[in-house]
């Protein structure tokens, strides 16, 4: 069948008629959404008005701007959400308010240990301090001012840390406790060690670590210190089991952070108990001696009696055969 060119003119009016009656619905609806939000601006404006308020900074400024009142509502809503999603996002990580002492986030870290050596040599080895640098990778000083406190640096990724460190409590040989206060956090710790068998000792290392700052909270996200501490006291065992040097520790007792006996003094107090463990050692022995004397004495004397018996009876045997020839 051929079309004639009327019935073209005819399917071209038809396709006008259907884009003119799509264009009026679409100009309707967002004449009608516009009216909305006019009606919607002109109600703010209104209660504002009659009741007082504020608009909000943003839709202010754009109204004063030239802005017509849909652009100003809408680019004061997206002003004020942005500024919410910030504040949030600043508060999480250090920013904004700050977060009150008891609401702090601490990281707890809980690692056991087992060191082939006696107890006093495992807690000897922990008490110098200063002998940190040498197997561990994180610590890179310390530098102790008395008994109590020590300045400490530590590198932790790819930064470095400092702090002060004071012994609240330390008893030889049993555990020590301590604090510590640092721009980028704060800590609480305390480690002991247990006796297993005599050159088997366990060591429990328990820290709570309190970060301050912006990137420390977000290392803290990743447990960067967790790791850093856990590969150390990895490094410890290891040195304290493989070395051959006798260490020298402190031997002091500290209680509520004041030194109760010093180094000197319990040292001289080891070695007068020593020496009195000696003395009686030397007492049992002198004794076990003199015992072992007496008994040998005894022995001699036994042997001594049945000789001179033995010689007797031959002289008897002499005697009965001469009266009897």
């Amino acid at each position: 069948m051929v079309r004639t060119g009327t019935d073209v003119d005819a399917g071209l009016d038809r396709v006008r008629d259907e884009l003119g009656n799509l264009m009026t619905a679409w100009v309707g609806s967002l004449a009608e959404r516009a009216g909305d939000k006019l009606t919607d601006m002109t109600d703010r404006l209104t209660d504002v008005a009659e009741h007082g308020g504020s608009l909000g900074k943003e839709i202010g400024l754009g109204l004063l701007g030239g802005k017509s009142p849909a652009k100003a509502v809408l680019s004061g809503t997206a002003k004020s959400v942005k500024d919410s999603l910030l504040g949030k996002a600043k508060e999480a990580f250090g920013g904004g308010k700050k977060r009150a002492s008891g609401d702090r986030k601490v990281t707890n870290i809980i690692e056991v240990l087992d060191v082939g050596v006696p107890v006093r040599t495992a807690y000897d080895h922990w008490t110098q301090y200063e002998k940190f640098t040498r197997f561990t990778k994180g610590v890179r000083n310390v530098s102790p001012h008395d008994e109590t406190t020590s300045d400490w640096k530590a590198k932790v990724g790819p930064s470095t840390r400092g702090w002060k460190a004071t012994v609240q409590e330390q008893i030889p040989d049993d555990r020590i406790v301590w604090t510590s206060e640092g721009a980028k956090g704060s800590t609480r710790g305390a480690v002991s060690f247990h006796e297993l068998a005599p050159n088997l000792t366990r060591i429990v290392l328990v820290v709570e670590y309190y970060a301050s700052g912006f990137f420390e909270k977000t290392g803290n996200i990743w447990r960067a210190q967790g790791r850093r501490l856990r590969l150390d006291f990895k490094h410890f065992q290891r040195y304290v089991t493989l070395t051959n040097e006798e260490p020298e520790g402190w031997r002091g007792e500290i209680r509520d952070g004041e030194v109760v006996r010093t180094h000197e003094e319990a040292v001289e107090e080891e070695e007068s108990e020593a020496a009195e463990e000696g003395e009686e050692e030397g007492e049992e022995g002198e004794e076990e001696a003199a015992e072992e004397e007496e008994g040998e004495e005894g022995e001699e004397g036994e042997e001594s009696e049945a000789e001179e018996e033995d010689e007797e009876e031959p002289a008897e045997e002499d005697e009965e055969e001469t009266e009897e020839e």
